[in-house]
């Protein structure tokens, strides 16, 4: 009687909840697929216990069963229950450590470094605010050399980077003139001599007149003069018609005179821009001329760049200049600010103006036309003044101050600030030569 009793307390213990735990069951039968078939162990106790009741047969070992099967059960259910709570824990515990360990990191930071800092001594030295420009060398003239008739290009004399004295023979030309250029040379001589014969017979009957004291003697002197004039712009389209007639030209008193072209100035040839066999367009009122050659005196050379509009207004010309090539990191030249560019140009967002430097001192380094280079142009210059690195001085709303190490303690102290190069700055008030300015390292990024 008392299994059956015991049993009895369990079944209503059982269906006192049985509701409860149905709609759980319903509320989470979508992660349940299982269980929303009913293949449970609560089920199969209820499907029993239904089937004994309709048969009017309770059999105590089949209900000892059952009950022994919800005990499994409920068991089971509170296991799972814990497992998840422990997983709760244990996720409560990981963040805890997490914000533990970055708290300390933190605190590490910013005062475990506190005591490892460097002190600059403020000494006396030389500090000088510079504007720098962008540009390249340049040789000061470049002279591009044309010809003066057409034709085709015979001979070449020299090579690129070699060195020609003025007057030395460049190219030849063998005149290959158009049947236009031909005939207009050729009318051109004949009015010129036309003209020529004019000027004789007026000169003459000037001359008669001058005799007879009917004109001044100035009257006879413009008439001989425009006979001359005449005389020599026949003497001139002659030359040029030979010249495209025969390749040559005739001249009184020498030999003939190939048409070659000769270097007008000593210097360097840069470039060359026609070869043997190429066609010669002359340089003439109305054409450029073909280009056939470029030189330039490499002695003097020059910076070409350019500044910002912060810095112009500081410049002066005759200012020094320290030239740095791009090509050459290890080496220098000096120069002296020559030109400033009253007008300004725009390069993207920037405003530049264009200035030019003589290059004065070059040492052993060699220059070459087109070098890329900066120039550092010295504005103004301060000896024997304080200054520490600029690094080490804050600034804070216009107020400048740095911090001082005296003894074993460390204040933070204004100063006024002077010139500045980027590196070193002035200091005009504040410190004494011989303190020492602390130097905290840089923080790091957690």
């Amino acid at each position: 009687m008392t299994s059956e009793t015991q049993v009895r307390q369990a079944e209503r213990s059982f269906r006192h909840g049985r509701g409860r735990r149905q709609r759980s069951h319903q509320a989470s039968s979508s992660c349940r697929g299982n269980r929303r078939l009913g293949i449970t162990g609560r089920n199969v106790f209820m499907e029993r216990h239904a089937t004994t009741s309709a048969a009017g047969k309770k059999p105590a070992r089949h209900r000892v069963g059952t009950f022994l099967a919800a005990r499994t059960l409920l068991q089971y259910e509170a296991l799972m229950d814990t497992e998840v709570i422990m997983k709760k824990i244990l996720l409560y515990a990981l963040l805890a450590v997490l914000v533990v360990a970055a708290a300390w990191a933190l605190l590490r930071g910013s005062n475990g470094e506190e005591g490892e800092v460097k002190l600059v001594e403020v000494k006396r030295g030389t500090i000088a605010e510079k504007a720098l420009a962008v540009g390249t060398i340049e040789p000061e003239y470049e002279v591009k050399v044309k010809s003066t008739i057409s034709g085709i290009v015979s001979e070449i004399h020299f090579k690129i980077g070699d060195f020609v004295e003025k007057g030395k023979p460049l190219f030849k030309i063998s005149p290959n003139p158009t049947p236009l250029e031909y005939n207009e040379a050729r009318r051109n001589m004949e009015m010129a001599q036309v003209t020529v014969n004019q000027a004789s017979r007026e000169r003459g009957r000037q001359l008669k007149l001058f005799e007879a004291n009917l004109i001044s003697r100035s009257d006879m002197e413009q008439s001989e003069a425009a006979f001359q004039e005449a005389r020599i712009r026949a003497q001139i389209a002659r030359e040029r018609f030979e010249l495209l007639d025969k390749g040559r030209i005739r001249m009184a008193g020498r030999k003939d005179i190939d048409s070659v072209i000769k270097s007008p100035i000593t210097g360097v040839i840069l470039s060359q821009n026609v070869y043997v066999g190429d066609p010669v367009v002359p340089l003439t009122n109305f054409q450029p001329g073909t280009e056939m050659c470029a030189m330039a005196d490499m002695g003097r050379m020059l910076f070409k760049g350019t500044v910002d509009e912060i810095d112009v207004g500081k410049l002066k010309v005759g200012m020094v200049a320290e030239i740095q090539i791009g090509a050459l990191p290890d080496t220098g030249v000096k120069g002296s600010l020559e030109r400033i560019s009253p007008k300004a140009h725009k390069d993207g967002n920037s405003t530049l103006f264009d200035i030019e430097i003589s290059v004065v001192e070059t040492g052993d380094t060699v220059l070459r036309a087109g070098y890329s280079a900066t120039a550092n142009i010295k504005v103004q210059e301060r000896r024997n003044v304080l200054v520490v690195p600029e690094r080490l001085v804050t600034f804070d709303n216009g107020n400048r101050s740095v911090e001082v190490q005296a003894g074993e303690k460390i204040s933070k102290r204004k100063v006024e600030t002077g010139l500045s190069d980027s590196l070193n700055v002035e200091i005009v008030a504040g410190l004494e030569a011989g303190e020492q300015v602390v130097e905290r390292p840089p923080r790091e990024i957690q």
